[in-house]
């Protein structure tokens, strides 16, 4: 503790600011030179849990929750009028949202540029069954970073009239809102309010407005994730007007069209464009069936489009794609653009999609390295393509004959005959293959709990290095795994 002490106080200060407010305020006790270091902590972690601890059923007492007011209003008394740069509340043990509220504005008057935000009422909470955050946040000259949580829906925005009156949050670089479900209405007037927002992340979103339109010249980070909600109604139109984009997280039901994608500079990229069983039984079915049904010719133009989205994106060096996207991208195999800078390509694949676009996605990358396959099962149709060797064909393997692709991951391996087959298709017709490495994940069902097929998948793992000597091919068992298999005899 000595050699603690003898260090100066921008040193502690620093140290107290890592930990969380109700330790800090512990140390007061150490001695009399710790009595008000925490005072001029600039950096508050409160967090509900830790003082009441709800698993105990404390939350549910109202003198303990008083206790917890108590603690944070004297915490924040004691302070005074200090400067203060961060701010992370989780309240979600019943206080009032006034008392939250409250905390809020003591912090933003004293200047807080990050603020974290993570509450929880309920009705029982609330007057009008609606949580609103205080008018004083909308209209703060110092919030840097902005990150509210909800584990309920909240209309985060649209309280006191907001979308009439106008807010501004002029330094604002990172927001980011997660919730049971957010309303998302006018973006068109929603954005403009942060003039240099260079992050947006909206979790579990849905549209207000069929016709909508992202549009900033700051953003680098957009993270916008759809509910996907069979209950929902797909968008019409979703544009993105977003020149300076670097990374985007999309994930969203299928928009009808996409008219404008603006997106020059942009360098990773997740689409998850989520569609339902039904939606992919109907894609499925033959051409004559499609041509009596009006309405599964609209799904045909709707998903056909998807390809503008694939070609605004068209810059990108690392690209992912769900099993629901790459369903989606069989309608427009023709019309996808050629990913010249795409180096890096990730696919999620599910029993119930197909692999449709995989020989078309392929070919239009050039300039491929690495594939990462998050699992092999997938739905074999006639259209399955010669990407795979569900289905013997003339033009086996013809897509994969142009592949540059070096290294090629398999994630989630289950040891199956079908996979064993597709591992060797790759082998076969990937022609410059150098490194193949199969992962077998510790939560995933895997028959290598048998110790007669264990035996025999290695045995084949270890005939691919001898057959290929040019690509490195690895079976890969986390060290979890191998301790549990031993300790069950399986290995």
């Amino acid at each position: 503790m000595d050699r603690l002490t003898s260090l100066p106080d921008e040193l502690l200060h620093h140290i107290l600011s890592c930990l969380p407010t109700k330790s800090a305020v512990v140390t007061s006790s150490l001695s009399k030179r710790w009595l008000n270091l925490w005072k001029h902590n600039p950096n508050l972690d409160i967090d509900d849990s830790v003082f009441i601890h709800p698993e105990d059923g404390k939350g549910e007492r109202e003198e303990i929750r008083q206790s917890f007011v108590r603690f944070v209003d004297g915490v924040l008394a004691m302070q005074g009028d200090s400067p203060i740069n961060n701010f992370a509340l989780k309240c979600i043990t019943g206080v009032h949202p006034d008392t939250v509220n409250r905390w809020i504005c003591n912090v933003l008057q004293r200047g807080v540029s990050d603020l974290n935000l993570f509450t929880d009422f309920t009705d029982e909470d609330t007057e009008d069954d609606s949580y609103h955050l205080p008018k004083e946040l909308f209209f703060s000259s110092t919030l840097v970073k902005l990150k509210l949580r909800s584990e309920h829906c909240v209309d985060w925005w649209w309280t006191g009239g907001m979308w009439s009156d106008p807010f501004s949050l002029p330094m604002l670089k990172s927001l980011d809102i997660d919730s049971d479900l957010i309303f998302c209405g006018k973006i068109e007037e929603f954005i403009p309010a942060f003039p240099v927002l260079e992050e947006l992340r909206m979790g579990s979103m849905e549209w207000i407005q069929s016709d909508v339109t992202v549009s900033s010249a700051t953003l680098r980070t957009l993270s916008l994730h759809g509910t996907g909600c069979d209950d929902f109604v797909n968008p019409t139109r979703v544009s993105f007007d977003t020149p300076n984009l670097n990374v985007l997280s999309y994930y969203d039901l299928v928009a009808q069209d996409y008219p404008v994608v603006n997106m020059k500079k942009l360098v990773h990229a997740t689409i998850n464009l989520i569609v339902t069983d039904e939606q992919v039984k109907r894609l499925r079915e033959s051409d004559n069936d499609l041509a009596e049904d009006d309405d599964a010719d609209d799904v045909f133009v709707d998903f056909g489009n998807v390809a503008k989205l694939m070609n605004g994106i068209q810059t990108v060096q690392q690209l992912s794609f769900t099993a629901d996207t790459l369903e989606v991208l069989s309608q427009c195999c023709n019309t996808l653009p050629v990913f010249n800078n795409l180096k890096f390509l990730g696919i999620t694949s599910e029993e119930g999609r197909g692999w449709q676009a995989m020989p078309a996605l392929i070919k239009n990358c050039p300039r491929l390295e690495t594939i990462i396959l998050e699992g092999l099962l997938h739905c074999v149709t006639d259209k399955c393509g010669d990407a795979c060797p569900c289905i013997s064909r003339e033009d086996k393997g013809r897509s994969l004959r142009s592949c540059p692709v070096n290294r090629l991951e398999i994630q989630g391996f289950r040891a199956t005959m079908k996979e064993m087959n597709m591992i060797k298709h790759f082998l076969d017709y990937f022609p410059s293959l150098k490194r193949l490495d199969v992962v077998i994940e510790d939560n995933e069902p895997t028959q290598l709990r048998n110790p007669e097929l264990s035996n025999c998948v290695k045995e084949m793992f270890k005939l691919y290095s001898e057959m290929y000597p040019s690509c490195s091919v690895e079976l890969q068992v986390s060290a979890f795994l191998q301790k549990k298999w031993r300790a069950q005899g399986h290995i």
